[in-house]
């Protein structure tokens, strides 16, 4: 066992934020904290970390545990850069490098046959330290640094920046990275997806899988939680609840508990109101007789005390309140929402995309995925007209409003009021306007707080509501599902399904896109592509590419990552070409005379390279540079017909001189 909590209560100000909570956790183990906004679960990573104490109850840690913290703000004194707060994690090693380069210092200018003493002092001290230094892991600090920093996409460029100059995501990945540096013996995760990609997520997912240490994460990312977590702690009402299982599990057991639940309340409820009604009856029938009969009251009494003694099962919410998000439009757009054409931006010399060429068409659901830093922002603001594009044009379709909910975009501190920000953005009367937030759970005192104070998954719900009255016909979000709960993220993802109009969202929640969006628009290494299906089917079809390319790669073709669509295809056209050449020499090795002159290995040499020409024109086909060309697919196309004709033709042919053989 590593942590014990045990009846833990905590209070900020007068509000009981934890109640009764009481877990065990044992090392290794792989858990996940879920709960709604506001449950409580950064307060209790604060009193597992030792930053708060509880108010009554009482937290075990195992002695001698170090235990790691990530929040959700990242906050570094001074003007450290971003490779100083990696090396933090080496602090100590560190020191005992630079121990040795005096010492090796010291021992280059010292005169031996003088100094034999303090030399062999020397000597000893750095045969400890470098003992040390090595247990410690030091001769593997800028690998392991340069291992960790790639995963997560931090460039090496980025290790000169100071870190107060990063935005809030870059803050988190470095403050990610610099904690799994530290490889502390528990690792608390405060909602660690919400600022990566979805390579680094993945990444991520497979690094926690195989950690030696106990780690215990916040997130309501669903397919991160069914990755990586055995274990899920519920934070319900102010209690924790344990399942043995990971999200999926989850779903179900918590589904049977609550209706085992609920038969249990319903079966104890039936019986206090028959316990009640003998009390009553007891009571009048002691109060009826002549002479008053005390035998009655005393076991009316005697009941009553048994019914007060008897532990209630509390009766289970079977479903609890969700944001109300319920998208309408005013009036649909044309067929065509958005054009872009041959849209191309730069930033100095580093190009973000080029030749972006799509129509999204009304009705259409489309997710923007790739890197971070790949110019998926860039691009929604181009849509909006915020930014210009270097080359090309991007145009609306008549009659196209938009419903714009920009990535974590922070309030202005202008002391301004939940209900006083939304009537002035809605138009709407006080007490409509209060109607308007509970349906996105601002009950009661909650619209007097100030919006500066509200949390990310506040913030978001606050902004929904100003889009939802704003009835747009085009819906452009930017991470809409970051910080939310899971509940909120099932709502906007129920809210999206109903949507008539079109909707463009950039996401990293693979379990979002892959439930809603049925096109994906990707940006990756400077160039645009559009692609039919859902991620799951995105992230086979890359699989089916890369293994083209390694099998490419293996048979001796090479192809760079430079090459155009038309490179491709003149590629295949030359191929095709010394195809049609040999096609002669084909058919005069075919006749019955040639079969027989043949050999085993010839006849096996010129079946591999067909196949090898077979493999490249359908390595050819899956790239993105011409996945969206029409004309180019159909020649290629005719290539592989052509190409696999020729491969039948020389199976046959062998079979034929085989048996002529034999």
């Amino acid at each position: 066992m590593i942590i014990q909590c045990q009846n833990v209560q905590k209070y900020h100000g007068a509000q009981l934020v934890l109640n009764d909570i009481t877990f065990d956790i044992r090392q290794g183990e792989k858990i996940g904290l879920i709960g709604r906004n506001g449950c409580g679960k950064t307060t209790l990573f604060h009193l597992l970390n030792g930053e708060e104490r509880p108010d009554q109850g009482q937290i075990s840690l195992r002695r001698g545990s170090v235990i790691g913290l990530l929040s959700q703000i990242q906050e570094v004194s001074g003007q450290e850069t971003v490779y100083s707060v990696l090396q933090r994690s080496f602090a100590e090693p560190l020191q005992w490098q630079s121990r040795l380069r005096e010492l090796e210092q010291e021992m280059s200018v010292s005169n031996v046959e003088n100094d034999q003493q303090i030399w062999n002092k020397l000597l000893q001290e750095y045969g400890s330290l470098q003992d040390k230094f090595e247990t410690a892991g030091g001769y593997e600090i800028e690998s392991s640094i340069q291992r960790i920093s790639a995963g997560l996409g931090i460039g090496s460029g980025q290790y000169g920046r100071s870190f107060a100059s990063l935005s809030g995501g870059e803050k988190t990945k470095v403050g990610l990275a610099e904690l799994l540096l530290r490889k502390p013996d528990v690792l608390l995760l405060d909602e660690p997806t919400n600022h990566l990609d979805m390579n680094a997520i993945e990444w991520l997912e497979q690094f926690l899988q195989s950690y030696e240490g106990t780690v215990l994460a916040i997130s309501h990312d669903r397919y991160f939680l069914d990755a990586v977590v055995k274990k899920i702690i519920e934070i319900e009402d102010g209690e924790a609840i344990t399942f043995h299982t990971n999200y999926s599990g989850y779903q179900v057991e918590k589904e049977t508990r609550l209706l085992l639940q609920f038969a249990d309340y319903q079966e104890q409820q039936k019986k206090i109101k028959q316990m009640q009604e003998s009390i009553k009856r007891l009571i009048e029938w002691g109060n009826r007789s002549n002479p008053p009969n005390p035998s009655f009251h005393r076991r009316a009494a005697s009941m009553q005390k048994a019914l007060d003694r008897m532990v209630k099962v509390k009766r289970p919410i079977l479903e609890r309140k969700s944001m109300d998000l319920q998208l309408e439009q005013k009036d649909r757009s044309g067929n065509q929402a958005v054009i872009l054409d041959r849209i191309a931006k730069s930033y100095g010399d580093r190009c973000l995309f080029q030749g972006a060429s799509e129509v999204l068409r009304y009705g259409e659901t489309t997710a923007l995925i790739g890197g971070n830093g790949a110019g998926k922002s860039t691009l929604l603001r181009i849509i909006l007209g915020q930014e210009t594009p270097d080359n090309g044009t991007c145009t609306l379709g008549s009659r196209a409003v938009i419903g714009y909910l920009a990535q974590e975009a922070v309030p202005d501190d202008s002391g301004q009021s939940v209900l006083r920000y939304f009537r002035e953005e809605a138009g709407l009367e006080e007490g409509e306007a209060r109607g308007q937030l509970a349906r996105f759970l601002f009950y009661g005192s909650d619209v007097f707080k100030d919006i500066t104070n509200l949390s990310g998954g506040e913030w978001t719900r606050l902004r929904f509501a100003i889009l939802m009255h704003r009835r747009p016909n085009l819906l452009i979000l930017d991470e809409p599902t970051n910080h939310l709960d899971i509940d909120s993220r099932e709502a906007l993802e129920e809210a999206l399904e109903d949507f008539p109009g079109t909707v463009l969202a950039v996401s990293h929640d693979r379990y979002f896109i892959n439930r809603l969006f049925h096109k994906l628009w990707s940006i990756e290494e400077g160039k645009f592509t559009a692609f039919s299906g859902n991620y799951e089917y995105y992230k086979e079809k890359q699989a089916e590419k890369a293994a083209a390319s390694e099998y490419l790669k293996e048979a001796g073709y090479s192809k760079t990552a430079s090459q155009s669509a038309s490179q491709l295809i003149a590629q295949a056209d030359n191929s095709a070409r010394r195809e049609r050449a040999q096609r002669s020499s084909s058919a005069r090795a075919s006749s019955p005379a040639s079969r027989k002159s043949r050999s085993q290995t010839s006849w096996e040499q010129d079946i591999a390279e067909a196949e090898q020409l077979l493999g490249m024109i359908d390595a050819n086909m899956l790239d993105p540079l011409i996945s969206s060309d029409a004309e180019g697919l159909i020649q290629l196309q005719q290539q592989r017909d052509a190409a696999q004709a020729k491969l039948d033709e020389l199976y046959t042919s062998w079979l034929i001189a085989s048996e002529n053989e034999e």
